[in-house]
């Protein structure tokens, strides 16, 4: 009798993953993606076997991606490991994130390791929370020399994540939700965007595993708790079941759209600077509006506007400093970076 269905559906998840995860190391390095244990006296040792850490908080959905990986990844001939942040917003985290790295160590993770963090407010709690917590998983990465960190979001995860982009209102690239390989060199894999919510905590129920509920995600005083528990039921009672696999899918036709429309900006920023590196206004309006907007945000980027910062509503106004001229003074924007139209080209530059 194999696995329940839902344990079966992570493995099968985390499995895929690590398979890509093997065949880009096979890609780099030009060694056999299931290398032999050991080599004949004439060659040269094999590498060590690639480290791959989970980063998990204890709630259900990371205990069951930690699982899955301590299943998977020995039969592949990889190392698993896992980190949990301790954020230090609640009383006794310091005693949660102890009996988390417990539970990763019975599963059979090593290294299994807490990192403490400290949160700042730059952005609200929420981005602040986030900063400090993929700073201190890039940190374990780099001190283990892992070459992956999965992530444990959900499809569930995903639609909250492209309402919450449609809300702010920043564009496409706002509606792509979350990668399914994102970070420096592809670190961060997230396997379970196609699972829902409900299949990792029956995975963790079909085997016993204990599970902690962050009362923060109940918390009405975070933007993502109130969509979860209000505004996405809501949504489902007015429209049907099925709106979060809809929104899911709108992420990836999203993100495919903003990928190829990031190609062609590419492609078509040499073709509108000059000689000497400066955009030329009239060649940059004559390209679709979605193309030169995002050669007017990549350039506002290099000149040091943080990308964190920089609005639909910034890069409309230099905009119309190309389809809206009409004499206007200069734009400024984060970072100290000034953008303004002098003979003929746009200059981004710190002001």
């Amino acid at each position: 009798m194999g696995p329940h269905p839902a344990v079966a559906a992570i493995r099968l998840a985390v499995r895929r993953v690590l398979h890509d995860i093997l065949t880009e190391q096979h890609s780099a390095t030009g060694e056999p993606a299931h290398a032999p244990a050991y080599a004949p006296a004439h060659r040269h040792a094999p590498p060590p076997p690639p480290l791959v850490l989970v980063a998990c908080s204890g709630g259900a959905d990371s205990m069951a991606l930690a699982s899955a990986l301590a299943f998977e990844a020995p039969r592949l001939g990889i190392r698993a490991g896992g980190v949990t942040v301790d954020h230090g917003l609640q009383p006794g985290s310091d005693l949660r994130a102890d009996d988390v790295v417990l539970r990763m160590r019975e599963l059979g993770l090593d290294p299994a390791e807490s990192a403490t963090v400290t949160v700042g407010r730059d952005g609200g709690p929420e981005a602040a929370a986030r900063d400090a917590r993929y700073a201190a998983l890039d940190a374990a990465a780099e001190r283990h020399g892992a070459c992956a960190v999965l992530l444990g979001h959900t499809r569930d995860d995903q639609a909250e994540t492209v309402l919450l982009g449609l809300a702010r209102g920043s564009g496409i690239r706002s509606l792509s939700g979350m990668a399914a390989v994102s970070g420096a060199g592809g670190r961060y894999r997230r396997p379970f965007l196609q699972l829902d919510r409900q299949t990792a905590r029956k995975a963790c129920m079909a085997q016993s595993l204990p599970v902690w509920d962050d009362p923060h995600n109940a918390d009405p005083a975070y933007t993502r708790s109130r969509l979860r528990h209000e505004g996405l039921p809501a949504l489902e009672k007015a429209l049907g079941k099925g709106v979060v696999e809809a929104l899911a899918r709108t992420a990836q036709l999203s993100r495919d759209d903003a990928d190829a429309l990031d190609a062609w900006a590419a492609q078509a920023e040499a073709g509108v600077r000059d000689a000497a590196g400066r955009l030329e206004c009239a060649k940059l309006h004559a390209l679709p509006p979605a193309v030169r907007r995002r050669i007017l945000r990549r350039a506002a980027i290099e000149a040091g506007a943080p990308a964190g910062s920089l609005f639909a509503r910034h890069i409309e106004e230099v905009d119309r400093l190309i389809t809206g001229w009409r004499g206007q003074g200069a734009i400024n924007l984060p970072g100290r970076v000034v953008a303004q139209r002098q003979g003929g080209r746009l200059v981004i530059r710190q002001g």
